[in-house]
């Protein structure tokens, strides 16, 4: 009885998740705010990493500066680079917009105009033709 009905339930469970609607794609309005979030996002992280450099190094000289106070002989530690401030959080939509564009319509592959003469500039050299 209870295997009948675990069975049950999963067909249930599968055959409602199969008609659940695919997510719409996002428009370019929505798209634009989700990479700024994307961005914004990885800038928390920075500023999370500084700030807990920062209280690395206030710990680290709290314990050197009690560890002096006692008379306590303490080994220099490993030179660590300095704590790297992210500054203010900044955001180029336009930049973003622009690597995102394709090569094709950014106009970088060939020319408009029909090529009149070959690349190097030079005429072709009249060739001989077979059986003349």
């Amino acid at each position: 009885m209870k295997r009948s009905l675990l069975c049950l339930s999963m067909l249930l469970a599968t055959s409602v998740f199969a008609k659940l609607p695919a997510a719409p794609a996002l428009t370019g309005e929505a798209q634009a705010k989700a990479e700024e979030a994307k961005a914004k996002t990885a800038w928390s992280a920075k500023v999370d990493s500084y700030k807990l450099c920062l209280s690395m190094d206030r710990a680290v000289a709290n314990y050197l500066k009690n560890a002096a106070n006692k008379g306590q002989a303490v080994k220099p530690g490993t030179a660590l680079p300095a704590c790297a401030d992210p500054g203010p959080f900044t955001y180029v939509a336009a930049a973003a917009a622009a690597v995102a564009k394709p090569v094709e319509a950014a106009g970088a592959h060939s020319p408009p105009a029909t090529a009149a003469s070959p690349p190097s500039g030079k005429a072709p050299a009249e060739t001989p033709t077979p059986g003349k």
